[in-house]
């Protein structure tokens, strides 16, 4: 269920938190970070789904945002998965992160989908305000281990 800041969060097991520069670079940045600490969980959420939505994260509040201050990371190790947040000094909401807004994104444009990506494909997502702007945030469950023939 994909939901606003008042949601209950279960104590991290683990958890990592970096500022990140506000440029482009920080995407790059962002996905190792995120690689590191799913890496770090036996049974992980799928790390590959966790990257490409923090890469989405992070480029929304460098392209959407202005200012110089760093954005920062916080990745949460959870029982049940992952968190991974993303603060910017904007208190806007973002866009269409909970509720789609307006017609699909055009399938020729180079952007548009970040959101719906963060939508479609997260256990739940949202945005609370934070003294410093706001936090948007995904979860992603874990991901059972498979089967192997023997």
């Amino acid at each position: 269920m994909n939901g606003l800041a008042l949601h209950e969060r279960p104590a991290p097991a683990a958890s990592w938190r970096i500022a990140l520069p506000h440029t482009t670079a920080a995407v790059p940045v962002a996905r190792a970070l995120v690689r590191t600490a799913l890496a770090e969980l036996e049974h992980g959420a799928d790390c590959d789904t966790a990257e490409l939505l923090t890469a989405e994260l992070v480029a929304n509040a460098v392209e959407h945002t202005s200012g110089r201050s760093p954005i920062e990371l916080v990745v949460e190790l959870l029982p049940s998965g992952c968190q991974v947040e993303v603060h910017d000094p904007d208190p806007a909401p973002p866009g269409d992160l909970t509720v789609p807004a307006g017609p699909a994104p055009d399938p020729w444009q180079e952007h548009g989908r970040g959101l719906l990506l963060i939508r479609a494909l997260s256990a739940s997502c949202g945005h609370r305000p934070t003294g410093s702007g706001k936090a948007v945030w995904f979860r992603l469950p874990v991901v059972p281990a498979q089967r192997r023939p023997v």
